[in-house]
């Protein structure tokens, strides 16, 4: 799903960069490159007037996707000027020296507006219900939510192949979108035998850890770019990024709820269950 800006959002850009041009602001909503321009060149101006705002004019003022590519942007701005990223294990925080890697990822158009269509998707997470069968001739329905991994590999077992490929990105998207905007809601490592296994369990299964969640999302992520339609919309490339270059997808994530809207979370994403 691509998300595209709202008459808004060119307005709130415009008002913000080029006031002078308000009056063809029909005119350059047609012009994606001059968008992008602007978007790319006054990230900073517009990050810090929507940080003046209260929580709630926040999500108002402008929509979802184009606050969160503002963010992003600015967020690589930002990590462009530090030496370091941070790592957080069980109750450490450990420095990474790899943000010329980060930035340098998080350069490539495809991947920034990936992410913040993403994380412009969990801005409203749903519920539905699907009939399954059990056995022959024996059906129920199990209703799934879609930021809940478990139940989204159970109805993606459900449905034929050919039908995969959304369920396949979605599932490699939430584990992306818990690692980076809600890691405080991840198991901390246990190290202990597959047959003593004392992880906490969340609805009778065992907590994932950082680490499931990691293998979980570059597995999905390459079915979903090896997947038909990934190829028949041009996916392939991003998903495989997002595959070969997992933990650096987490790392604009992290900074971005840490530094920018920690208190803001709530209102914006519905935290993981």
């Amino acid at each position: 799903m691509t998300f595209e800006f709202s008459e808004n959002d060119i307005r709130f850009l415009l008002e913000t960069a080029a006031p002078a041009l308000l009056s063809k602001a029909d005119t350059i909503k047609g012009d994606p490159a001059i968008v992008e321009g602007m978007m790319e060149h006054e990230s900073r101006r517009l990050f810090e007037r929507i940080m003046l705002m209260s929580r709630a004019t926040m999500t108002t003022a402008v929509s979802p996707r184009f606050l969160f590519e503002v963010l992003l942007r600015t967020a690589r701005g930002d990590l462009a000027s530090r030496s370091y990223t941070v790592e957080r294990t069980t109750g450490q925080k450990i420095p990474v020296f790899d943000t010329p890697e980060v930035v340098r990822f998080l350069d490539g158009e495809s991947v920034l507006k990936y992410l913040a269509d993403m994380l412009t998707s969990f801005n409203r997470v749903e519920s539905f219900t699907l009939p399954v069968r059990v056995r022959k001739g024996v059906w129920r329905r199990v209703r799934f939510n879609d930021m809940d991994v478990d139940s989204l590999i159970s109805f993606c077992q459900a449905v034929d192949e050919d039908r995969r490929f959304a369920y396949y990105k979605r599932i490699a998207d939430v584990c992306l979108f818990i690692l980076g905007m809600f890691p405080e809601y991840v198991a901390g490592e246990y190290h202990s035998s597959p047959a003593d296994d004392t992880r906490p369990r969340m609805f009778g299964r065992l907590a994932r850890t950082a680490g499931d969640y990691e293998e979980e999302g570059k597995r999905f992520y390459r079915l979903a770019g090896q997947h038909p339609d990934a190829i028949r919309i041009g996916m392939t490339d991003v998903l495989c990024q997002l595959n070969d270059n997992f933990n650096l997808a987490k790392k604009p994530l992290n900074y971005i709820s840490e530094h920018f809207i920690q208190l803001s979370k709530a209102t914006l994403f519905s935290p993981p269950a």
